[in-house]
């Protein structure tokens, strides 16, 4: 067991990773929280149906309710998080009640913005299923999606724990897990060359990765999450170098429609293009070929999907939360482990997109 420490702002709240976790909860709550009045559980049908009794049994609270959403990015929706509003009143949880986030990195949006507009804010806590959620469950960003842009309605509402159990991973499909560890990758890249080197050496494949492989990159992602919003919160500086490959990423999920791709695998995407951005704009010395093979290898595709426009590529990042005055802002490398932030004008980003689909990604 991993027990990391994450400082946000005035906040401080401990990250527990390893196999068994879950079952430091009831003991957590009852230390920090002894005139809890009521638990609400959020989780998807996924989740539900593979562990939710379970889950209940090692929490073992009175009054603890249970709201099932949809999987995925269908979780985000202003209808979804209505429900789940209405069903915290209806069940009248008050300002001594708790919200348990039990799922991926979508239901860890939804319930953390819950949670922060619910009575004007109570706490919750998260407990990810996906290797995804490694990402999501720290840092504070909660939001649900809008029709013109993913994460657009959020706030920044740090959890009071993270219970990060990775027995609840062994069921995760391989499009889950390649999702998530798109996310690692990234970490890697904007931090340390020799946790990238690491990474490339010891990760050959998806399908079976063990335990203490999966420990030891989660770890490290989440070390390197931590790091930097212990920095910046709120995202007014180095925080944004966590949208590494997310500024295109972003983009082409809005555009094929939320759950045609999963996020990391636009990341991915998202990530070829930013490297071969800043291998164009800087002295950076990086073997792309090599990077996409391996990527290839673990079964992402790196070029953008089928009859997706350009255009409308460059108008869904020009409304990106990082964009100012409807200007395209990527993050780029100028070495791995030393990103920054670049304004990149239309036509050149347009003609780069261009070339990028026309020759297959960087073919």
């Amino acid at each position: 067991m991993e027990t990391l420490h994450i400082s946000a702002g005035s906040k401080k709240y401990p990250v527990y990773i390893g196999i068994g976790a879950v079952n430091q909860l009831k003991s957590f709550l009852q230390e920090n929280y002894p005139k809890l009045t009521s638990v609400l559980i959020i989780t998807d049908e996924t989740v539900g149906k593979l562990y939710l009794e379970e889950f209940k049994a090692a929490v073992n609270l009175s009054e603890t309710y249970v709201k099932v959403v949809p999987a995925g990015e269908k979780a985000k929706t202003f209808e979804v998080y209505h429900e789940c509003l209405s069903y915290a009143l209806e069940k009248k949880l008050d300002r001594k009640s708790l919200i348990l986030s039990f799922g991926g990195g979508a239901v860890g949006d939804l319930a953390g913005f819950v949670a922060a507009s619910y009575m004007r804010g109570i706490p919750f806590i998260q407990i990810p299923t996906t290797i995804l959620a490694h990402d999501s469950a720290v840092g504070g960003k909660v939001a649900i999606n809008h029709a013109l842009g993913k994460n657009m309605i959020g706030a920044f509402y740090q959890p009071e724990a993270v219970f990060y159990d990775l027995k609840f991973l062994q069921s995760l499909p391989l499009a889950e897990i390649r999702s998530g560890f798109a996310e690692v990758i990234k970490h890697a890249l904007i931090s340390d060359e020799e946790f990238y080197d690491w990474l490339v050496k010891s990760v050959e494949n998806l399908n079976s990765i063990p335990n203490t492989l999966m420990t030891e990159f989660l770890t490290k992602g989440i070390k390197v999450k931590g790091g930097i919003v212990e920095q910046d919160e709120t995202e007014t500086g180095v925080r944004a170098y966590l949208n590494f490959g997310h500024t295109l990423g972003h983009a082409i999920e809005a555009e094929a429609g939320y759950g045609s791709i999963s996020h990391g695998e636009a990341v991915a995407i998202g990530m070829v293009f930013a490297l071969k951005i800043s291998m164009e704009r800087h002295s950076f010395n990086f073997n792309l070929l090599e990077f996409n093979e391996w990527l290839k290898k673990l079964g992402y595709v790196t070029e953008l999907p089928e009859g997706l426009s350009t255009h409308r590529l460059l108008a869904r990042m020009k409304q990106d939360k990082k964009s100012v005055g409807q200007k395209v802002r990527f993050v780029l490398l100028n070495k791995i482990g030393s990103p920054g932030v670049e304004e990149l004008d239309d036509a050149y980003l347009l003609n780069r997109l261009d070339a990028f689909k026309r020759q297959g990604g960087i073919a």
